[in-house]
């Protein structure tokens, strides 16, 4: 595993060790809709959920690294690591509860040094994501196959700063030309003392459930995960049994409901192959008089049914205006 220099090294057990190595190839930006130091980021990753970036990165320039490079971190969907080995690098960011501030100046610094570092340690080419497996630099809702039912993360501003300012002077630094006029000073955004913090859904179900053909839906606390108006960040994980016909696929996906859960509404559903464990994400504002809810379907060759061990569904939530 390859750890970064400038960054403070707060390495996340047992996923440090226990995730699979990948070969990075890509670097993906993202803003984490809360204002948080990196501490604060690593204690989130460590004490509340199983997703982990790589890195995270306060307002204030403060960088930690909780996952070597070359050890899958699970922020990126479907670039985590791909069937050939490869996969992405993460960085969470500070941003404010809705994610429409730019990136601080001190943020943007350590933004393109990490991003020179990745080229010389890594090899990452000096271009932008031309597809969701294109080696290159990128943000996370670029692609959809980078997260689950679609994402605006890191928001406007920040996607601008990502074309306009943070890849050229990457580019520029790695290559040493000309970089590019400073940014304008921005203004740190203070975290606002009031009741707009975001809460944690950490919900569990171990009953076995057999699943087939057909989409069930899975209860955790109960069958609804988040009701509306609301933002959130939520993961799914499902751990299915490991002996299954070669060829299974396990697919997951969530779905919205009226208040009385009817006329549901899913969303694109996301393939896993064979047992084990299987993850699933969705940051997708839940409307008013929504529900929102997930279920699940094995797809075997012979058309047996699979047993559901373990779900658990986790991350922030916030009341919406």
């Amino acid at each position: 595993m390859a750890w970064y220099p400038a960054a403070t090294r707060m390495e996340l057990q047992p996923e440090s060790d226990a995730q699979a190595a990948i070969r990075p190839t890509q670097f993906i930006l993202h803003s984490i809709a809360a204002p948080w130091t990196a501490r604060r980021v690593y204690e989130f990753w460590r004490d509340s959920t199983n997703l982990e970036s790589h890195f995270g990165l306060g307002y204030r320039g403060d960088l930690a690294q909780f996952i070597g490079t070359e050890t899958r971190a699970d922020a990126n969907a479907g670039a985590n690591r791909r069937a050939d080995g490869t996969g992405a690098v993460s960085i969470e960011t500070a941003s404010n509860l809705e994610h429409t501030d730019p990136w601080t100046d001190e943020q943007l610094e350590e933004l393109i040094r990490l991003g020179v570092w990745l080229h010389q340690a890594h090899g990452v080419p000096l271009r932008i994501c031309r597809t969701h497996d294109d080696p290159g630099y990128g943000y996370h809702g670029m692609f959809s196959q980078w997260s689950v039912g679609g994402t605006a993360c890191p928001g406007a501003a920040r996607i601008k700063q990502f074309k306009t300012l943070v890849f050229p002077q990457i580019v520029a630094r790695a290559t040493n030309m000309p970089t590019p006029e400073p940014p304008s000073p921005t203004p740190v955004e203070e975290p606002e003392e009031n009741d707009a913090m975001p809460q944690l859904l950490n919900e569990v179900n171990s009953t076995d459930v057999a699943i087939g053909s057909q989409w069930t839906g899975l209860a955790f606390a109960d069958a609804v995960l988040h009701t509306g108006p609301r933002r959130h960040t939520t993961l799914v994980h499902l751990l299915v049994e490991d002996d299954v016909p070669d060829g299974t696929v396990i697919e997951g996906r969530f779905y919205l409901t009226d208040t009385a859960g009817k006329n549901p509404s899913a969303y694109l559903p996301t393939r896993k192959a064979g047992g084990g464990g299987h993850q699933y994400t969705c940051t997708v504002e839940v409307p008013q008089g929504k529900h929102l809810r997930f279920e699940v379907r094995a797809l075997t060759p012979d058309g047996t049914q699979v047993k559901l061990l373990h779900r658990v569904a986790s991350g922030l939530y916030w009341a919406a205006e």
